[in-house]
């Protein structure tokens, strides 16, 4: 999404951008590593007894210190997608996969793609803040358009013309997890712009995949110019669904740039952080709100990565506290 279009306008932007996307995902195609057949939400195994957990900090000594990530593009069938088949790219530090390792999922706003996140820097940014940390974490990034062109608001469509929320909290987790499936301690979510809104709003409509989530340039309201979600917009609102006791542990980092004022069809994307860290407040949950310098770009988000690690990390290596760090 860029600062000079509405989100309406961007839909008509999408529509074209999907066509173009399929193309490039032609020449890209990767073989879809078999899922390990376990629920996305009964990894407790990894957990070692007593709740701790099994992620230990090592600053300047991981493999990230002296290796890059190794990036891959995954295809997943699914409708809705160019081809049928819904695109992921991977990123994975060097070395074996574990159920002990994090993951992040990350959402992409409502013009862009999966491969815009890759192609911003995003896993070299991350890979430096897992050598600083010492926390490696495997970070994947789904497609979220569809063929039509639609602004999709990470849903499913209430005209059952594609399921991108189920793709993302079912099928990706497969493709991605395969059989080293994680708790939900140790996934998070996060996501730019529509991402950002999708991270929250997933996130809490499923408390039992993600204990994390951070939100760039985010809104926590339903804003659908596409009219996704038909005549139930309030069952995909984050402002609306804090009530459930479930989610009450889910920890959030808020990140809006002091100069984002992309409109929305309502108001603005600008006070949406605060607006919405004043509910989470009020029920007493986790979040740390961020207002760097800058717009609604990559610039401004990126140089987050190091207070967004952080955030993460603290979640990952004490989940079982997660709860009692609430006036964080």
């Amino acid at each position: 999404m860029f600062t000079t279009l509405s989100r309406k306008t961007a839909v008509l932007v999408a529509s074209s951008l999907v066509v173009a996307t399929a193309g490039t995902l032609a020449a890209m195609q990767e073989d879809v590593p078999a899922p390990g057949g376990a629920s996305a939400q009964a990894a407790g195994a990894a957990m070692l007894p007593g709740g701790e957990s099994p992620v230990h900090p090592r600053p300047g000594k991981v493999a990230s210190c002296d290796e890059s990530g190794s990036n891959e593009i995954v295809e997943v069938p699914d409708k809705g997608a160019p081809d049928g088949k819904r695109p992921i790219w991977v990123r994975r530090p060097p070395g074996p996969d574990s159920a002990d390792m994090p993951v992040l999922y990350l959402l992409h706003g409502s013009t862009t793609t999966h491969l815009d996140v890759r192609d911003a820097g995003v896993g070299e940014a991350l890979d430096e803040q897992m050598c600083r940390t010492g926390v490696e974490f495997v970070v994947a990034a789904p497609f979220g358009q569809e063929v039509g062109g639609s602004d999709t608001e990470w849903g499913d469509a209430a005209d059952g013309d594609f399921e991108i929320e189920t793709f993302v909290t079912d099928k990706a987790v497969d493709a991605v997890e395969g059989e080293h499936t994680r708790p939900r301690e140790l996934r998070a979510i996060g996501g730019f712009s529509m991402g950002g809104y999708g991270a929250a709003a997933l996130s809490l409509r499923h408390p039992g995949t993600y204990s994390q989530a951070v939100s760039w340039a985010g809104y926590f309201k339903v804003d659908d110019p596409s009219d996704t979600f038909g005549d139930n917009p309030d069952a995909h609102a984050p402002d609306q669904l804090l009530g459930d006791k479930s989610v009450r542990d889910i920890r959030f980092m808020l990140v809006e740039g002091e100069d984002d004022h992309t409109p929305l069809q309502t108001g603005s994307i600008n006070g949406e952080a605060e607006r919405f860290e004043k509910l989470l407040r009020k029920r007493d949950m986790t979040v740390e709100t961020m207002h760097p310098e800058g717009g609604h770009k990559w610039d401004t988000w990126v140089p987050t990565f190091p207070e967004s690690v952080d955030f993460l990390v603290e979640g990952w290596t004490s989940p079982g506290g997660s709860a009692a760090d609430r006036d964080g």
